[in-house]
């Protein structure tokens, strides 16, 4: 998204030739990669532990951190992967994310026209709300998940990330749709018809 908003902005008669579907493709297929990756690595790691204690994990869901907790053996090594891990490709991705709003925020200063420059800060400002409450939540839960004075925090934490970010993203892009916005407030019209049309009706009954 960080790299889409920039071509928008900064190359905006360039996008289409930028952004082609086999761009997106590589993206796409370059962010699983890292994601599995992390993934495999961690889990393989929580496969060479030893578990005697409870299997009760105290948590929403489980994860490594959760995990790691409920072992009899030494965690140091998946601690310290996991730490690797998360602020290796944490800080590398928001560093690009950072490096692209830098450059697009440089480009939107250049814009005499203060409405164009509203539009170009509106565009971006959805995508920031994400990246700083993912970011903030994903750092707060596995780089302080060692800590037992923040479990409760980790968790609210965790939920940030995992639940809340996914759903806002949907929601947020969709209602910067035009023909989206249209369609749900056609949809509440004809809610509040219909209602009004049954009060009328139970009225006159």
């Amino acid at each position: 998204m960080a790299y889409d908003r920039y071509v928008a902005i900064c190359h905006p008669l360039h996008y289409v030739s930028i952004m082609t579907k086999k761009k997106c493709l590589s993206l796409v297929s370059l962010v699983t990669s890292i994601g599995f990756l992390q993934s495999s690595v961690q889990t393989s790691c929580v496969f060479s532990l030893r578990f005697c204690r409870s299997n009760l994990i105290d948590h929403f869901y489980c994860h490594s951190p959760s995990l790691l907790k409920l072992s009899c053996s030494d965690t140091f090594s998946c601690d310290m992967i996991t730490v690797y891990f998360v602020a290796a490709f944490g800080t590398g991705c928001l560093m690009i994310i950072l490096v692209s709003y830098i450059l697009i925020i440089t480009s939107i200063l250049r814009i005499k026209s203060s409405e164009g420059r509203k539009k170009a800060f509106s565009t971006c400002s959805s995508h920031l709300m994400c990246i700083c409450i993912f970011f903030g939540a994903v750092m707060s839960t596995y780089l302080h998940s060692f800590s037992s004075d923040l479990e409760k925090l980790d968790m609210v934490a965790s939920v940030l990330y995992s639940v809340v970010t996914p759903m806002l993203n949907p929601l947020i892009y969709s209602l910067r749709n035009q023909e989206v916005k249209r369609n749900i407030m056609q949809a509440m019209h004809n809610l509040t018809s219909v209602d009004i049309t049954l009060s009328n009706t139970r009225h006159h009954a």
